[in-house]
């Protein structure tokens, strides 16, 4: 019940649906850049539709891809502990709509609103440990676990909420990137999962949970 003439307590997904000091909301078309690596690093993103890509150039002109992240996501947090200038592109690989938030107006509701400070500091912890998954997964499962893998958290398989039935358009290049395999091996990979059922091809990319029993079998 609502008592007069106290605030109604701070909800999260409100504070980032409203724009305002330090808060801008922008609509993405489909591989736009959201920053460039080398540019200065001064707000954090975060997801409201669409995903979004992490990719790194080496001094060498090698491109490797660090992650796709999705809606409720968070992005750009670096500048928060004293990050000069960005060490990754994002990019919209689908349409999407972002929130950017200045590093100080980060920094001030982080300080001043405990309950965004807890959904903040989760997501983080959840980040690192699929980053340590990721990082397992690259040193000791094949490449077609490693597929599997990467398809159902695309489709957002093990997260809350619904599960994603239908993957935005990925090619199987930026696939093979992610997995550390070639495309040829990809495409071999992704017509043995249709042939089983695991997937489909319906106007994009249907993924079943049926595809776990890849990732869960030794």
């Amino acid at each position: 019940m609502k008592v007069e003439g106290k605030p109604p307590p701070f909800d999260p997904k409100i504070f980032l649906a409203r724009v305002g000091a330090g808060k801008t909301r922008a609509e993405l078309h489909k591989r736009q850049i959201v920053f460039a690596q080398g540019d200065p690093a001064d707000a954090v993103f975060y997801i409201q539709k669409g995903k979004i890509e992490l990719r790194v150039l080496s001094q060498q002109g090698k491109e490797a891809i660090l992650a796709i992240l999705g809606v409720d996501d968070f992005f750009g947090e670096g500048c928060l502990a004293g990050q000069p200038v960005r060490m990754a592109t994002a990019a919209a690989v689908t349409e999407c709509s972002v929130v950017r938030l200045e590093k100080s107006a980060m920094i001030a509701v982080l300080r001043d609103e405990p309950v965004f400070s807890a959904l903040f500091i989760s997501y983080l912890l959840t980040r690192n440990i699929r980053i340590e998954e990721d990082l397992v997964d690259q040193l000791f499962n094949s490449s077609e676990k490693r597929l599997a893998r990467l398809l159902l958290l695309l489709a957002n398989f093990g997260k809350e909420g619904k599960p994603e039935a239908v993957i935005p358009k990925v090619s199987q290049e930026t696939l093979a990137e992610m997995i550390g395999t070639t495309r040829s091996r990809v495409s071999f990979f992704m017509n043995k999962f249709r042939k089983l059922g695991f997937i489909e091809y319906n106007g994009g990319l249907s993924v079943h949970s049926s595809l776990l029993n890849v990732v869960l079998h030794d």
